[in-house]
């Protein structure tokens, strides 16, 4: 099954995963801040970007796959922590920016480890659910290279 692949790369996703999702999380929460000027606004944004992730959880679940397949990361606290600069900053837009920023960037990965030490043994997994065969129509045909070869 594809699980496996999870287990050999583990530490690079989650490295890469980090990055990409704590920069996504602090680039669009002050943006919304910054541009609607409300403390609170972060923190709605990882809001909705948690029950999007539910949404994208079950459509997969529906298909078939395990409930633990989607990880829905841990966004909300992160973004409190960047509501909290910027309420506490007065709303200096550098400092929430510098500071906010930091702290996203250094919680997430922490509130996400912990996440992540809940999900079901990749291995177990993809023993328990088999990767899919391909319908016959998909299925590869052998060359027929030297078939009328003497």
């Amino acid at each position: 099954g594809d699980y496996i692949f999870y287990t050999d790369w583990m530490w690079t996703s989650f490295v890469v995963f980090s990055i990409s999702q704590s920069t996504m999380l602090a680039v669009g929460a002050i943006y919304y801040m910054l541009f609607t000027g409300v403390p609170g606004t972060a923190t709605y944004y990882a809001t909705i970007m948690t029950i999007y992730t539910w949404v994208a959880k079950g459509a997969w679940f529906a298909l078939g796959y395990p409930y633990d397949f989607i990880v829905v990361p841990v966004w909300i606290p992160s973004a409190m922590l960047m509501d909290l600069t910027y309420w506490a900053t007065r709303r200096n837009k550098h400092a929430a920016i510098i500071i906010g920023g930091t702290l996203v960037g250094l919680s997430f990965p922490l509130f996400n480890m912990v996440n992540l030490l809940l999900v079901r043994d990749p291995l177990e997994v993809a023993f328990k659910y088999p990767r899919p065969t391909l319908p016959a129509y998909m299925t590869p045909i052998e060359p027929q290279v030297g078939k009328f070869y003497n």
